[in-house]
């Protein structure tokens, strides 16, 4: 092969292999390395079946023709000019072989600066921002831009570890990027280092796609959208069977295949909403980099059962304005062992998110629902309920029900709710029951105001979660709560509540919809009302940092109670490991410590 990169092909000595008349042997032709040297030595080659091209060097006494150097004229008897071509030969034979080598001559200064300008405008430049992940793409990429004075497009921009990366095609625009170095600053006034180097051809632009692939590629893109949702489900998307048929490898972790998606999805669906890019085998996301300019208007994002080994892979699309992201499955999501820690991580690159996808959703719901039912009981039996109003919607609706039973004795004592009671059976004035139908969240707590004090059972709990979309969520709550004051104090209750709610921010619910049912409770529901002692709330408690954990640790060794239990123990104690040791001992040897405390 011919290696040499700054010679031209039409500089490549050709060698022609010419057949002896006189001989059996069959004609060859193949062409020659050549490498000029002050000695001017050849190198005669033959061919062997076992060992293939075998040559050694002879000198330039082996020309069989007189050559003069210094004039390029040829001795030929009889030659009518004085001066010769403008191209030398020299002819040699071996065997029955005759071998003729030519060379041009060199081009003239014209062509070598012609050639030397081309050569400049097709090299590669490596642009390295150290400390670049800091910073986002656009800002940065803009501020470059404003201050470099040869315009440019920069290719394949992503984060390697710390840096920030990019690459661009010519001389011109790489010297003036080395200008740019330390003209840059970021908002705490630090200087922004900018590195220029000579690179090889970046992956993309070497394996990109062809104008016929392209075309396959966006006919498979258009069958997997739903202009309807505006949604596209790229799932599995190196399996797609048409592209298999075509011989095309859609690897999504190749930056080329990345590039050449969204191009397609620029060009042809700029109005996409929700794209789905799960089980695709993505360890990183250099790729979707580019998605803030060639899809802005992603507001739902499927990244799910992925191999995203970092959080920090994120960070290269936090620019998107996401409103629903699916994460689940991916390796990073097992290094979070409290959901509110993860949830904080992910809400610390993407503020607006409404809806988190993780690797247990049921989980994450179980506990959103289980959090929002202690903050409100905390708040309705503690006396102030005006604190509730943060818990519902701006116009939101709330009602009250108790339903008619002929064989309870006790049905005149909930007369404090019967006046509310909105039971379309039995309230016959629509005029009323429009009255009763409390809309505003303002209304909702002023009649929530009005109603007995209470204390409710938390262990008495039984939650159900109905229903649950992106945008709402239906659960149900049964229980026991008794009244605190009032001519019924005492008096156990039984109750069932609906909720209707949507997301809100801070990763919280918002009611639109609040039904209460009311009745008195059962004698078996009375035995067993405030029997047992709830288990502490940790779900409102701030993460516990690495001391701390290893007093729990430590303390439910030596005391033998449960983690939970030993956190609570701690924290009554504010901390103080052998004051809390000592009320231990104090309330065990009282017997004030129930058996379901320990393990």
């Amino acid at each position: 092969m011919w290696s040499s990169p700054d010679k031209d092909p039409e500089d490549r000595p050709s060698m022609i292999v010419l057949k002896n008349t006189n001989s059996e042997t069959q004609k060859h032709r193949y062409d020659l390395p050549y490498k000029r040297s002050e000695t001017h030595c050849h190198s005669e080659y033959k061919m062997s079946h076992r060992r293939g091209f075998q040559g050694r060097k002879r000198g330039a006494n082996y020309i069989w023709h007189k050559f003069d150097r210094r004039n390029n004229h040829f001795n030929y008897p009889g030659t009518p000019y004085a001066v010769g071509l403008k191209r030398r030969k020299e002819r040699y034979s071996y065997e029955d072989r005759y071998f003729l080598t030519v060379w041009n001559d060199r081009k003239t200064e014209e062509c070598e600066d012609l050639y030397a300008e081309r050569r400049a405008t097709e090299r590669w430049y490596k642009v390295t921002i150290p400390s670049g992940r800091k910073y986002e793409k656009t800002w940065l990429i803009n501020s470059i831009q404003k201050l470099c004075t040869v315009p440019f497009v920069p290719v394949d921009f992503h984060y390697d570890k710390n840096r920030a990366r990019f690459f661009v095609q010519d001389a011109k625009i790489a010297s003036a990027l080395k200008d740019v170095n330390l003209k840059i600053c970021d908002e705490t006034s630090r200087k922004i280092s900018l590195f220029v180097s000579p690179s090889v051809v970046p992956y993309s632009v070497q394996n990109k796609f062809s104008s016929e692939q392209m075309e396959h590629l966006k006919i498979s893109i258009m069958k997997r959208y739903d202009a309807s949702q505006k949604a596209l489900d790229l799932e599995k998307f190196r399996f797609d069977q048409d592209l298999m048929d075509k011989d095309i490898d859609m690897m999504l972790n190749r930056r080329s295949c990345m590039v050449a998606t969204l191009q397609i999805i620029e060009s042809n669906i700029p109005e996409l909403l929700s794209l789905n890019l799960k089980n695709n085998k993505l360890y990183q996301l250099d790729g979707l980099s580019d998605m803030t300019e060639k899809a802005p208007q992603v507001k739902i994002l499927n990244l799910s059962r992925n191999k995203l080994k970092s959080i920090f892979e994120l960070e290269k699309v936090k620019e998107l304005k996401l409103e629903e992201l699916w994460l689940e499955g991916n390796p990073f999501c097992n290094c979070y062992l409290d959901d509110s820690e993860y949830i904080s991580a992910v809400r610390d690159l993407f503020p607006k998110l409404l809806r988190l996808k993780t690797h247990n959703e049921t989980e994450l719901i179980k506990n959103l629902v289980l959090r929002f039912l202690k903050e409100y009981y905390l708040f309705y039996d503690n006396g102030d309920r005006l604190r509730l109003l943060d818990a519902y919607h701006d116009q939101a609706c709330f009602s009250l029900s108790v339903p008619f039973n002929v064989s309870d004795p006790d049905l005149d004592n909930l007369e404090e709710y019967l006046k509310y009671n909105r039971d379309i059976k039995k309230q016959q004035d629509s005029n009323m029951r429009v009255q009763l139908l409390k809309h505003t969240k303002h209304d909702i707590v002023t009649s929530l105001s009005l109603l007995p004090k209470t204390q409710h059972d938390l262990c008495s709990f039984w939650v159900d979660l109905c229903f649950h979309s992106e945008m709402m969520l239906c659960f149900s709550v049964n229980g026991l709560f008794k009244e605190v004051e009032g001519k019924c104090q005492g008096c156990i209750r039984a109750f069932t509540r609906i909720f209707i709610a949507i997301p809100c921010s801070d990763s919280r619910i918002c009611i639109m919809n609040d039904e209460l049912i009311v009745r008195n409770a059962s004698p078996k529901e009375i035995q067993k009302a405030f029997t047992s002692s709830p288990a502490p709330d940790t779900s409102l408690k701030p993460l516990l940092s690495a001391e701390q954990q290893e007093m729990v640790k430590s303390f439910s060794v030596q005391s033998g109670m449960k983690l939970d239990w030993s956190q609570k123990c701690l924290e009554d104690n504010e901390w103080d490991y052998t004051k809390a040791g000592e009320a231990f001992t104090a309330l065990q040897n009282e017997g004030k410590i129930p058996k379901e405390f320990f393990k």
